[in-house]
């Protein structure tokens, strides 16, 4: 199940450890520490799924999720929203935009693989 997983992140450590863990699941992950960057990097990696901070320098996952739901060839890339920002009005506007999912740091890596799976899961599944 080799897919390519793009995380938008600042924290380093919280990058490093999304990385060992995604990749250990035979995942290709690249990761952005700026806000500004993601678009740029989804349209040229076309990622199976987008991992995103709410709080990044540049610009906030509400702004980038609200520009990649409505960006054509991009729209459809399932989005775990993932950050430390845990309050119900946070996940509730993440949701609304178009994120498929919400975790808050700090994750279970379980429970964050278990996401992921099932995220890429869903989305082969409309593929197919």
């Amino acid at each position: 199940m080799d897919k390519t997983i793009l995380v938008a992140e600042d924290e380093p450590f919280i990058v490093e450890s999304l990385t060992f863990l995604l990749s250990r699941e035979g995942h290709t992950v690249e990761a952005v520490a700026d806000g500004g960057e993601v678009i740029a990097a989804m349209h040229r990696m076309r990622p199976d799924l987008l991992i995103l901070d709410i709080m990044m320098p540049s610009s906030n996952g509400f702004d980038i999720l609200q520009k990649i739901r409505v960006t054509p060839n991009l729209q459809a890339t399932p989005v775990l929203a993932l950050t430390a920002k845990g309050q119900e009005a946070d996940r509730r506007r993440m949701l609304e935009l178009g994120a498929n999912d919400f975790m808050t740091k700090p994750f279970s890596n379980v429970d964050l693989v278990a996401k992921v799976g099932d995220l890429l899961a869903g989305a082969e599944g409309k593929a197919g």
